[in-house]
């Protein structure tokens, strides 16, 4: 476990799916309040996240029992980023899916905590680098992965949520 302050990050079980469902429900819809259409009623979907539990790789930021943002920790690669050129070989690398904050606790550093967590996690677990996406629209989230020393790779497409790219980034550790 990872404690900060009054908060807990701790591995996701099945109790925790619907208050992330609401969560990543109320992400997209504040994502689509400022004009930002990442995410709809196809991505994040249950699916996910309960494999994501199956498989230990989802975690929770919780403000004492309450669960108000998440995490996917994953080390097998999705078949859409095969065709990108990574810095890195394909081996023995971290991917984060699925990051969201409830909107109530945004702008409040929860975002660079998790990354942070992550990022160690990444470290403590041996892994070479971590690698993630992002929406080519999504501003803020290009410049927040930046500043964290990610680099911009190719981008890919999910056409289920956008007609735009999604942008792959990766940290070397």
């Amino acid at each position: 476990m990872f404690f900060i302050h009054s908060f807990m990050i701790r591995t996701a079980n099945s109790s925790d799916i619907e208050s992330i469902l609401q969560i990543t429900k109320a992400c997209a819809l504040n994502l689509i309040d400022n004009g930002i259409f990442q995410w709809n009623e196809h991505y994040p979907d249950k699916v996910s996240f309960v494999s994501d539990v199956e498989k230990k790789e989802l975690f929770v930021y919780c403000n004492y029992e309450k669960v108000i943002a998440c995490i996917s920790l994953c080390n097998k690669m999705d078949d859409v980023y095969k065709p990108v050129n990574w810095i890195t070989n394909n081996e023995n690398n971290l991917y984060i899916h699925r990051l969201a904050v409830h909107p109530e606790f945004q702008k409040k550093g929860l975002g660079k905590y998790l990354m942070d967590f992550a990022e160690n996690y990444a470290k403590d677990n041996g892994y070479i680098s971590v690698r993630l996406d992002t929406f080519s629209e999504n501003k803020r989230n290009l410049k927040f992965y930046e500043s964290r020393g990610y680099q911009r790779l190719d981008g890919i497409y999910f056409p289920k949520q956008s007609e735009f790219p999604f942008y792959c980034y990766e940290l070397i550790l």
